[in-house]
């Protein structure tokens, strides 16, 4: 049975300030075994949420709210209408999605996410954040050159196609639904959520037919 104990968390929060090494992937071992050693979290617990963030949630719960908006006329208004109120009818609120906002992409409009105060992010609906997005370059980039840094990702976009920055906040998150790949007609649900991406939800990405000749 592990405890917690508020005096013995504030030690080790002091000591991350000194302990921890810069790099992100050190960083976080050394924060598991200084938690574990202290008896503040049990390791089989650490590997449950890794678990269920990298393979049962993901950016699964994401990709198939975008693939019902491709879907169902309906569903896709309610979706842009409502977003949170979406997640919860299909049991996918949680943590940073009660105040969740969809952007959709079109012909004419891109959308990118970005949080540029730290790096807010619904987790439950597209999982763990990639650590592109907590970059402090990414968080600065994308504001004052959202067509430059997008180019470095691989999304050339002509001139008259609008780009759109969206600031997350700890109050509102947001959700991009891109397009509608060309060559999916007739495709069912499991299909079309496969070729979502975590990126194109982040706005990273934005041709999605390169996926549908991989899926075909």
């Amino acid at each position: 049975m592990t405890k917690f104990d508020s005096d013995e968390a504030a030690k080790v929060h002091q000591q991350l300030h000194h302990a921890l090494p810069s790099d992100p992937a050190l960083r976080v071992k050394a924060l598991e075994s200084l938690v574990v050693e202290r008896g503040m979290v049990a390791p089989e617990t650490l590997d449950t949420w890794v678990e269920a963030y990298s393979e049962h949630i993901g950016p699964k719960r994401g990709a198939e709210m975008v693939a019902r908006s491709w879907l169902d006329a309906d569903f896709r208004a309610r979706l842009l209408r409502d977003t949170a109120a979406v997640a919860e009818e299909l049991g996918f609120q949680g943590h940073a999605s009660a105040h969740l906002k969809a952007v959709e992409n079109s012909a004419t409009v891109h959308n990118v996410v970005v949080c540029t105060l730290c790096s807010c992010y619904p987790f439950s609906i597209l999982g763990m954040s990639p650590s592109w997005y907590k970059s402090a370059a990414y968080r600065s980039r994308i504001v004052r050159e959202p067509r430059k840094v997008l180019a470095e990702f691989g999304v050339e976009l002509p001139e008259d196609v609008a780009v759109r920055v969206w600031d997350s906040t700890a109050e509102l998150r947001y959700l991009v639904v891109p397009q509608r790949p060309a060559g999916t007609e007739g495709w069912g649900l499991e299909q079309l959520t496969a070729l979502v991406s975590r990126n194109a939800m982040i706005g990273t990405e934005r041709d999605l037919s390169r996926r549908v000749q991989g899926a075909g």
